[in-house]
């Protein structure tokens, strides 16, 4: 039975070594992240000052993890932000004379003072402003009377502005711009997607400090016998500071006075760092910890806030503390997944029989509340051994992870009564994901490609969130940089056809994209500004066509110059579009995979009527269908190249032959559509029938 158990165990261990991917891999949740941090980057922070600016982080699992297991470990998107005319200090610490580049040049500063009754838990106190001086840069300040900064709740849910200190809560909340509905959690407001493809976002808004707090003094300096982390991680660490979010304990959420102005500290950036500073090992164990408990309705997570409830937060603790406190070795050496993760649960249920779960970076803050009935969940953790955690691993996870693979795999699990037959069934999933991982990560980048086009056009973009953009992609995908380019260009060219060229955005917008035109109005010819812009935005859209294409040119068939050939047509150029489209329909008329082109407005102005009018149409019969499905507003390469190759050839007047054999691929692209590809359909269809009009009508002449 040991060694039946033993065989489990390593089985379950090499599985996931190989199936947990490591960077560099594109996750789809970074670009929903980035999403989120850019459209709250585009908000107004303060309706008195137009140029004050939400600063948003993606923290939570989408920032810590760089693994990417087959199952999700990320249930949600964690944004926190804060806005650039408010700070906090450490009580006691001199005014700052210099700040980021991100901050205003007048700064709100709230002093931090600490509640000696609960440990983690602060005051805010309002205390002086920061104005910048424009000569040299540096910061001087003036003095408030000191008041306590009260919790506002529509305010501490990111629903609004800034409460600057001469407006008074009504008029406050006459000013709330509210983005978007959803429900209060704690100090999050969680944002439900369900509705669409895409995670639900819980954003919580909180006070950045750049000072590293008192309460957590003695986190750099402490003594650690395996050196983790070390001093560049520290340093790091230190360096961020911390934030500090608007909530009260758990233990005084209702209470009159303190509920209304008790918040706590968040370490969410140093643990970011942490958390990617750890072995792929570490990683994989903190995932499957995670996934086990929330599997076995042993946690929840509804707030994070690491108090009251046996959450996520006190799984993390867990892991830091492990990491801190295990030598190398013990993670590295005859490497047992199993095993690690049973002793770390049994160490979990040493914590909660003692009602003790000490924080990792403030010294004397239990993360555990004697109000929580932890005592059935203690016991069930203490019972767990390796051979039962073994098995539940295989029936829990490596079974779900057999769901996602093909049938004849699928089927192996069906007698695995052996570690032999186990071994085989789980190898086969092994193989699978590792032979398809580049044609995963491929979709993967369709999809965004996808989703980054409708998240800029459904959102109009502005100077904050074009730089926030901007930031995320360069940091999830280099490649992604070139398209988002391209399609911010498009969408200011259009931006500007259909507005003229009078928005200060516009304005400040060309100006970072690095356009050197000539902005005043009195000279500025905007057909001529729209053309160049076009222009520029094909030449970024052609250069990710290349990298794409020399990345998955062995699970796609990817032509380059597709956007080259709409760019001639919207031209007139049609010779150099016949040119470049014939040769894109040759290599693509018998491919298996290849890219689409989404029919945005941003594309639609460099398309003629007949596409625009088959899109409407498709708007005006479901209005929902941009949103909820992709394939109803895309068309592949193969018809875009057909459609722009028979235009020309109709424009440009070929003969009969040329056009009958075009009406032959035609009839295969038609054979090769699946059902549900319905704007390639109609297209498709609507060619057919020019090619055949002018077919007749050159047999009736010749009659």
């Amino acid at each position: 039975m040991a060694d039946e158990c033993c065989d489990v165990s390593r089985i379950v261990t090499t599985f996931l070594l190989n199936t947990c991917r490591l960077p560099p891999r594109l996750r789809r949740r970074d670009i929903e992240g980035a999403r989120h941090c850019a459209e709250l980057a585009g908000e107004r922070a303060d309706i008195h000052d137009i140029e004050a600016e939400v600063i948003p982080l993606t923290t939570g699992s989408v920032a810590e993890f760089y693994i990417k297991p087959m199952l999700p470990l990320v249930g949600d998107i964690d944004v926190m932000y804060h806005y650039n005319n408010e700070m906090a200090t450490p009580q006691g610490h001199p005014p700052p004379t210099q700040l980021p580049a991100e901050f205003h040049n007048y700064v709100q500063v709230v002093n931090i003072v600490d509640d000696s009754d609960t440990p983690g838990y602060v005051y805010l106190q309002v205390r002086y402003l920061l104005t910048q001086c424009i000569d040299d840069g540096k910061y001087s300040y003036f003095e408030y009377d000191e008041v306590f900064y009260e919790h506002d709740q529509l305010d501490a849910h990111g629903l609004g502005i800034m409460q600057a200190p001469f407006m008074s809560n009504s008029n406050y909340a006459n000013n709330v711009n509210i983005r978007d509905k959803g429900v209060i959690r704690g100090p999050a407001l969680t944002t439900d997607n369900s509705h669409t493809t895409c995670l639900s976002v819980d954003a919580v808004r909180c006070v950045r400090c750049l000072v590293w707090p008192t309460q957590a003094a003695d986190w750099p300096t402490r003594h650690r016998n395996y050196g983790w982390p070390d001093s560049a991680i520290v340093d790091r660490v230190v360096s961020n500071g911390c934030d500090v979010v608007r909530v009260a304990h758990p233990r005084y959420k209702e209470h009159e006075l303190i509920g209304r102005f008790q918040h706590r500290l968040s370490f969410s950036r140093a643990e970011i760092v942490l958390i990617n500073s750890w072995m792929p090992v570490q990683q994989i164990v903190y995932h499957l910890l995670r996934y086990f408990i929330k599997t076995q309705r042993l946690t929840d997570c509804a707030d994070n806030s690491g108090a009251g409830t046996l959450s996520n937060y006190h799984v993390k603790t867990l892991m830091l503390w492990a990491c801190e406190l295990k030598p190398r070795s013990w993670w590295t050496e005859d490497i047992n997944l199993v095993r690690i993760c049973v002793e770390l649960l049994q160490t979990l249920s040493v914590w909660l029989t003692d009602t003790r779960c000490p924080h990792y970076f403030v010294y004397n803050c239990n993360l555990l509340d004697n109000s929580l009935n932890v005592k059935n969940v203690a016991n069930k953790l203490m019972s767990i051994d390796e051979e039962c955690l073994s098995v539940w691993f295989i029936n829990n996870y490596v079974r779900q992870c057999a769901q996602l693979c093909p049938v004849d795999i699928l089927r192996l699990f069906d007698d695995v009564s052996s570690s032999v037959k186990l071994q085989n069934a789980v190898s086969e999933i092994v193989c699978w994901r590792v032979n398809t991982s580049l044609r995963d990560l491929y979709r993967t980048i369709h999809f965004e490609e996808y989703f980054i086009s409708l998240r800029v056009s459904e959102k109009s973009v502005n100077i904050r969130s074009y730089k926030c953009w901007m930031n995320q992609v360069k940091k999830i995908d280099k490649r992604f940089s070139e398209y988002f380019l391209g399609f911010a260009l498009l969408h200011v060219a259009r931006k500007i056809s259909r507005n003229g060229f009078s928005d200060d955005d516009t304005v400040t917008l060309l100006t970072l994209l690095g356009r050197n035109f000539n902005l005043h109005k009195t000279e500025l010819n905007t057909s001529e500004l729209v053309e160049l812009l076009q222009k520029s935005a094909i030449e970024y859209l052609t250069t990710y066509r290349q990298v794409v294409a020399r990345d998955f040119c062995s699970v796609a068939t990817i032509v380059t110059t597709d956007f080259e050939a709409l760019y001639a047509y919207k031209r007139g150029d049609y010779q150099r579009c016949l040119q470049l489209s014939t040769q894109n329909v040759h290599m693509l008329l018998y491919a298996l995979r290849m890219p689409d082109v989404s029919t945005f407005p941003e594309f639609i102005q460099v398309l003629d009527d007949d596409i625009v009018s088959l899109t409407a149409l498709m708007q005006i019969i479901n209005p929902e269908c941009r949103l909820l499905n992709s394939r109803n507003v895309c068309i592949t390469q193969l018809t875009l190249s057909l459609y722009l190759m028979t235009q020309c050839q109709l424009k440009l007047h070929h003969s009969v032959t040329s056009l009958a054999q075009t009406l032959d691929y035609i009839t295969v692209a038609i054979k090769k559509q699946p059902p549900g590809f319905t704007l390639d359909q109609l297209t498709l269809k609507l060619i057919e029938r020019k090619v055949y009009q002018r077919l007749k009508f050159t047999a009736r002449k010749v009659v």
